[in-house]
This record gives structure tokens, C-alpha cells and sequence, in this order.
């Protein structure tokens, strides 16, 4: 007879995006998902089957709350351009506020893994898509309304701010970025929507 979990898989996960955020997949030793999780290795592995798989895993949950985050965001936005820039603002200080520049999981893991596994390079560019597409719907529903010009292809905005966006996470695991040269890196890349 099998022995009942005593945990909840959703809360393992959280951990393990925390672990995995701050040492990276390969950094992460065995007995660092012991430590961290708080169970057993045989309950690691009778669950997510090894550390791959629980990675992956972790990874999937991190898109998804994340993606679910910034589709209610434009959801409930009345005005396009100012959710975008909260959207920028909250990296920005999430940036500053970090204790370590620990960037950001998803940039961390493209830059870690993704060249080199195909099937974590599918969550990841899934995950751009996405995120694109929300900015996408965003910008030709300001453009609709009158609030972004439609001098500029909606699409080609879109990559463009998500590419800003990714960038300020990516500066966020540099040392050195203050709020003044992030700033200026927002309110440049916001301009485009003018």
C-alpha cells in the first residue's frame, strides 16, 4: 500500500521555482531539493520522476501564474499605454527591491537551458508567444481607441516592447542598474507607442 503525500504539489512547485531561480538547474544539487522542498528524496522522486521533469514542472507553473498575471492586468485595463508601463514599472522595482540579481526565471533558463533542450525551448518560446500576443491585443486595442498611434504595425510594436521588457529582466542579473538608467530605458522604449 502507498503512503498518502503529506504535501501539496502546487507549494513544492513554488519552492522549487525559488531554488531553481536562484541557483539555476545546474546548480541545483540533489540535496539542495531536499533542503529546500523539505522532502524526502524518495518523495522528489516518486512525485516528479527526477530533476528534470520537476524543473519542467516548476518552469510550467512560473508561466502560467505569470501569464495569467498579465492577461489580468489588461483584462481590467481602462487605459492601454499606462497598463503597459506598470507593467514596466513593477520589473523595474522588482529589479531594485531584489536582494540578489536573480533577473528572471524564464530569461534565466532561456539563457541556461533552452539552446541546448528542446522541449524546455517550447515552454519558453510558448511563453514569449504568449506574452507577445497579450501586448499585441493590448496596443491594437489602444490603437483602436486612439491612445497608442497607428503609425507603427501592432505586431512589430509588440516584439519590440516585449523585447524591452525581457531586457530589463536580463539587466536585473547585472550589478549596477539604478533606477535612473532604468527609467530612461522605460520611458524610451514606452515613446514608441506615441
Amino acid at each position: 500500500m502507498s503512503r498518502a503525500k503529506r504535501f501539496k504539489e502546487e507549494e513544492i512547485l513554488d519552492k522549487a521555482i525559488s531554488l531553481f531561480w536562484d541557483k539555476g538547474f545546474n546548480g541545483a544539487s540533489a540535496q539542495d531539493l531536499v533542503d529546500h522542498l523539505g522532502i524526502s528524496r524518495s518523495s522528489i522522486y516518486d512525485t516528479f520522476s527526477d530533476k528534470r521533469t520537476l524543473f519542467i514542472k516548476a518552469l510550467q507553473q512560473y508561466r502560467k501564474k505569470a501569464g495569467d498575471g498579465l492577461k489580468e492586468v489588461f483584462a481590467n485595463s481602462k487605459d492601454v499605454k499606462e497598463s503597459i508601463r506598470a507593467i514596466f514599472q513593477q520589473a523595474v522595482l522588482e529589479t531594485l527591491q531584489a536582494s540578489e540579481n536573480k533577473g528572471c526565471f524564464m530569461v534565466n533558463t532561456t539563457t541556461e537551458l533552452a539552446i541546448h533542450d528542446n522541449e524546455i525551448a517550447k515552454i519558453v518560446n510558448d511563453n514569449r508567444n504568449e506574452i507577445q500576443h497579450f501586448f499585441f491585443e493590448a496596443i491594437q486595442r489602444g490603437q483602436e481607441i486612439g491612445t497608442i498611434s497607428k503609425d507603427k504595425d501592432a505586431l512589430a510594436l509588440s516584439r519590440f516592447i516585449f523585447n524591452s521588457y525581457s531586457g530589463i529582466r536580463v539587466s536585473a542579473r547585472s550589478s549596477g542598474m539604478d533606477k535612473a538608467t532604468l527609467d530612461d530605458i522605460v520611458k524610451v522604449t514606452l515613446s514608441v507607442l506615441d
